[in-house]
């Protein structure tokens, strides 16, 4: 399934590492999982997740947003509809690019694991079928554009963000997402905290084509509504999922 980022307008974020909901009716209306966490995910939690939600969901589009190279695998990627690569603007360079390199780079290492061949990425990709277990992976991978705002969040402190960005920053940083790096999401993470309108305003205004995801404390119908008022496209609920899932079937839009 190709996602189609204009249909969403309602996120759910899981993280592998929780406990899910006993009851998974709350997730009717939500438009798309997106599955991941900052501590405690595995390959394993990650595809007992999916497991549940599809057999409740199977139509539902699943991102996954994986913390590392070993939270991926060949059933992994066979079973989600994109794999999300987050680039931190305001975290440190390893979080912006060098993580992306690292994605390869231990991917081509386990060829096995991944696509069902003993052809190594690296350094034989002129071998055998190596472009085409490439294209296999690629195909999957989006671009997810991210401004982490909650400097005390286990995001901020995993992306090494030290400074919350100015809502000119953040306009600058839509901006350069859909004029120059052409992902597909533009996303602004408060992570558990409300930021409000403000940042969301000022990204809105440069996006067209890229989908603005806003993230953090949404908690009520009221807030949801402020933000999706605001410009973004589509609201991403995590904590409340796991936590208060009556709370939760609030924030999904009616």
């Amino acid at each position: 399934m190709q996602i189609d980022w204009d249909a969403i307008t309602h996120v759910t974020k899981v993280d592998p590492a929780k406990s899910l909901p006993g009851d998974l009716s709350v997730l009717e209306g939500t438009d798309m999982i997106l599955v991941g966490g900052s501590d405690g995910v595995t390959e394993a939690n990650v595809l007992e997740t999916i497991d549940a939600l599809e057999e409740q969901y199977p139509e539902m589009p699943v991102l996954q947003e994986p913390n590392g190279s070993d939270h991926v695998s060949r059933t992994t990627i066979d079973r989600v509809d994109a794999i999300a690569v987050p680039a931190v603007y305001n975290g440190d360079r390893e979080h912006f690019v060098g993580k992306h390199l690292d994605l390869f780079t231990e991917i081509g290492q386990k060829p096995d694991e991944l696509f069902g061949t003993n052809v190594p990425l690296v350094g034989g990709l002129v071998k055998s079928k190596g472009q085409e277990v490439v294209a296999d992976l690629a195909s999957k991978l989006v671009g997810e554009a991210y401004v982490v705002q909650n400097l005390a969040s286990a995001a901020a402190d995993q992306a090494g963000v030290e400074d919350q960005y100015t809502p000119e920053q953040v306009a600058g940083a839509a901006l350069a997402t859909e004029a120059f790096y052409g992902f597909p999401v533009f996303y602004v993470e408060y992570s558990g905290t409300y930021g409000g309108p403000e940042d969301v305003e000022a990204a809105a205004r440069y996006l067209e084509e890229t989908t603005l995801f806003y993230g953090g404390g949404i908690d009520s119908a009221a807030k949801a509504e402020e933000i999706l008022e605001a410009g973004a496209d589509a609201i991403v609920v995590g904590d409340c999922f796991h936590d208060d899932p009556e709370t939760f079937r609030e924030t999904i839009p009616t």
